[in-house]
């Protein structure tokens, strides 16, 4: 684990132990909770009500909307596809009827299915923005490197059986820091105006038989930490030099690198916010694999 990301880790369990707040807040204000979520059930985080599916945000939205009795629309910091988990996606929204910090996160847990719960609320100023105030979100993936595909982490980590030497696929990864060109590592169906992102950290480790990897940045590309990821193993099993990320990296060209990572060891793992918000950084767990 990287230095920044076990003070985020330190500053989430700290803000876990306080206690919820029972005061009833101003109807009108601006209310931030953490998020986690099993992605396995749902297609994705974002609403999509033209189409039978269920996602994260229409059954958040639900729950919210009954302990106020009237709807209640969320905005997130960052929408996760489908089968991608959560373990520190930051919310927010607009109180409409002056609940307390404690109602929301107790009553709403009530009402949601067991694959989604609310670990905080707080208050926030109204100018913070789930999204828009993000300074950096940070990734995991999880890669079980065994012989044989695991049973009890199905869905939750993704299977590699070949051998892999996370020291290589560390080396190749630092070609990515700083604010570059990331095309290479874009879905097609990407709808940002520009592939540029900033790449604060990115470390590859192993724990026993998973492979880690942690990526932060100041924003994501579609499918760019799958995209990585399935390069990185690619390196990492010896099909690959470790100079090729950077290569890659600078030829801009997403047809020769890598296929997608599958979506299973994938975790949207905290988001960091101004210190002035007073916000938790997330969890970097999940917690059976904390490093």
């Amino acid at each position: 684990m990287t230095s920044n990301n076990r003070k985020r880790a330190l500053s989430s369990n700290a803000l876990a132990e306080q206690p919820f707040s029972p005061d009833p807040l101003p109807p009108g204000s601006r209310v931030a909770c953490c998020i986690e979520y099993n992605g396995r059930e749902f297609s994705g985080w974002q609403a999509q009500p033209h189409l039978d599916v269920s996602t994260v945000q229409e059954v958040l939205e639900q729950a919210l909307s009954t302990i106020a009795a009237q709807p209640v629309r969320v905005h997130c910091a960052g929408r996760t596809d489908a089968g991608v988990h959560g373990l520190g996606q930051i919310v927010h929204f607009d109180d409409p009827v002056g609940r307390s910090c404690k109602a929301w996160v107790l009553g709403s847990n009530a009402s949601l299915p067991r694959s989604v719960r609310v670990h905080w609320a707080q208050q926030v100023p109204a100018e913070f923005h789930a999204r828009f105030s993000a300074q950096a979100r940070s990734y995991r993936y999880i890669i079980s490197n065994t012989v044989i595909r695991p049973a009890l982490m199905e869905g939750l980590v993704t299977w590699y059986r070949a051998p892999l030497d996370a020291q290589r696929m560390h080396e190749a990864a630092q070609a990515l820091l700083g604010e570059q060109d990331f095309s290479a590592f874009r879905a097609a169906s990407c709808q940002s105006s520009t592939a540029r992102r900033n790449m604060h950290e990115i470390a590859v480790c192993r724990k026993d038989h998973y492979v880690v990897i942690d990526i932060t940045a100041n924003a994501f590309l579609h499918h760019m930490v799958r995209n990585i990821a399935g390069s990185l193993m690619a390196v990492g099993c010896g099909k690959k030099p470790v100079r090729w990320l950077g290569e890659l990296l600078a030829g801009r060209n997403r047809a020769v690198a890598a296929d997608t990572a599958p979506a299973d060891g994938l975790y949207l793992s905290s988001v960091e916010y101004p210190a002035e918000f007073g916000l938790s950084g997330g969890a970097t767990g999940p917690t059976i694999l904390t490093l």
